[in-house]
């Protein structure tokens, strides 16, 4: 489990959650109110509406079921280094493919998962009637890529890999920023929770080394966990 130890860059478990500041503040105005009027998500850097990332659920954000690995900063361009051994047999005629090459093969798509950056804010609607929360984000934090399994090439090579088969926008790392906003109905009785943070995509894959003499190492999956973009997750209890 977990990464190479000729990686250590990558072998860290640092996590990538920098600058955590205060919680976040929570307000609300007793009275009927309308659907979500603010949030924002940011997917690779540039800000954008998701309508599903503004749904309030009824349980909190998913953890992933794997023990993952957290990739530092430093550490997402890193190649491997060549530890293969030449195949016994090997002659002077046998197939040459030029250097090692490390490869990765994305399979499959899991879904998205939400790590928070602070603490989650929470506003109880203790009325009759509606009310709207507004949570307001106090906390500056950065979330990059978590791993596990034996990555025989760099965090980026795995990430433009997926990005080339399933079309989705992810990336090394997204920043959530302080003083982002979001409005939401409480209904009466009724608690609304607000995490903010960054989605992250789920995918597995495999990873091997295209030896010199054209021989391959066996495969070994590999399970990502990418950011996707900047947003808050909502939940009712």
């Amino acid at each position: 489990m977990g990464i190479r130890t000729r990686r250590t860059a990558i072998a860290s478990s640092t996590a990538l959650l920098l600058c955590l500041g205060v919680v976040g503040t929570a307000n609300a105005d007793q009275g009927v109110s309308a659907s979500p009027t603010s949030g924002a998500d940011q997917a690779a850097g540039a800000d954008s509406n998701a309508e599903d990332d503004t749904v309030v659920g009824t349980a909190p954000p998913q953890e992933p079921e794997e023990q993952i690995t957290e990739v530092p900063d430093a550490g997402v361009d890193d190649e491997p280094t060549y530890t293969g051994k030449p195949t016994p047999g090997d002659t002077p005629n046998r197939p040459d493919c030029g250097a090692p090459s490390f490869v990765y093969k994305p399979k499959t798509q899991n879904g998205k998962y939400h790590k928070g950056v602070g603490p989650t804010n929470a506003n109880y609607n203790g009325t009759s009637r509606t009310a709207k929360s507004t949570f307001t984000s106090e906390t500056t934090g950065e979330v990059g890529v978590a791993v596990q399994g034996e990555l025989e090439t760099s965090v980026n090579t795995m990430v433009a890999s997926i990005k080339a088969k399933f079309n989705v926008t992810v990336t090394t790392k997204l920043t959530a920023k302080l003083g982002n906003s979001i409005a939401v109905d409480t209904p009466p009785r009724k608690t609304t929770h607000a995490k903010y943070g960054v989605y992250r995509l789920k995918h597995t894959g495999v990873s091997y080394v295209i030896h010199s003499n054209c021989t391959t190492s066996p495969e070994k999956k590999v399970v990502s966990y990418s950011p996707y973009r900047v947003g808050w997750y909502l939940w009712e209890s």
